[in-house]
């Protein structure tokens, strides 16, 4: 076993084939599959199920993945200790629920990072792939949020997956709408009063339950229902017609021109926080992601800082 093959292996499951992977490293393709196929010999093991679609991890491809990645992250620390003055390749990937400030606090992180190489990866994906990406160490880390509704079931989810929550911040549900919408100027609207207008939601794939779904209420039966899967469709959707989503009350750079805001009346709060595999600890990069996903909505009136349960693990990005 080599480290190049455990490289191999790591890049193959983060990009989902070995096309993919060869290209992102300017390796052969025939390299990386002699590579997997040799380790699968050693081992005695399945890594991958192949299909015309791409690769996808066994169980025991799954578990060898996560001790690749602490053998690597080993190796990468003792070449960046003993090699001082040598470039050394960043790599940060996050997974996340359709929000702006995951997207922001991403770009800021990026814009700070100083060094000749790295590869950042952002995906934002339904709840489900969220949590499968962090699973099979896809991602570092995923952003979601929690409430009294789902909060039970994505706690099963997380345990399933191996994977500890760790929350952010608490915010009030909130519609947003247009500023021509008829609602606009209201101080406070209700369930009722959305009720002749179309709720916009993200598709959430094959894991279509209502407590994955990424808007709290989502459960609530509604007869004009339109689902999407990007922010720029939704933005769109809000700015132009006469629809509605409800989420955290934080508005994008990009909506906070032409949509407005309103608090729901409703007694339901939200929890925002970010999952990371029990088994991986947090790097530079990831400490700095999280710290400044805490910075874009400091200060911002319709959130505050989640309050920890006492029970709860340690925030491994506060140590």
């Amino acid at each position: 076993m080599t480290l190049q093959q455990l490289r191999y292996l790591i890049a193959i499951a983060e990009y989902g084939s070995i096309n993919a992977a060869a290209s992102n490293l300017y390796a052969s393709q025939s390299n990386l599959s002699t590579a997997i196929k040799d380790l699968e010999r050693e081992l005695g093991i399945s890594i991958f199920m192949r299909s015309n679609r791409g690769v996808t991890l066994t169980n025991d491809g799954t578990e060898l993945l996560g001790y690749a990645r602490q053998v690597i992250e080993q190796a990468d620390m003792l070449e960046e200790r003993y090699a001082p003055g040598e470039p050394t390749h960043a790599r940060l990937a996050i997974s996340t629920q359709h929000y702006y400030f995951s997207v922001q606090a991403f770009v800021d992180t990026a814009s700070a990072f100083d060094g000749e190489e790295y590869d950042f990866i952002l995906r934002e994906c339904a709840t489900g792939e969220i949590i499968d990406d962090v699973r099979t160490f896809r991602s570092e880390a995923g952003v979601l949020y929690t409430d009294g509704f789902n909060r039970r079931v994505l706690a099963k989810a997380f345990a399933d997956a191996n994977v500890a929550y760790f929350p952010l911040f608490d915010a009030t549900p909130h519609v947003f709408v247009s500023e021509s919408h008829p609602l606009a100027e209201r101080d406070l609207v209700t369930v009722e009063d959305l009720e002749p207008y179309p709720r916009y939601s993200f598709e959430q794939g094959t894991t279509n339950s209502f407590y994955y779904a990424e808007e709290p209420l989502a459960y609530l039966p509604h007869r004009k229902n339109i689902r999407i899967s990007d922010r720029g469709t939704l933005t769109n959707l809000l700015t132009h017609y006469t629809g509605y989503t409800i989420s955290t009350g934080v508005l994008s750079r990009e909506m906070l021109a032409g949509i407005a805001s309103i608090p729901l009346d409703v007694d339901q709060a939200m929890q925002v926080g970010y999952i990371m595999h029990n088994e991986r600890k947090p790097s530079t990069l990831l400490r700095s992601f999280i710290s400044n996903l805490r910075k874009v909505v400091e200060g911002n009136p319709m959130v505050s800082p989640a309050a920890r349960d006492a029970e709860a693990d340690e925030d491994p990005t506060d140590r």
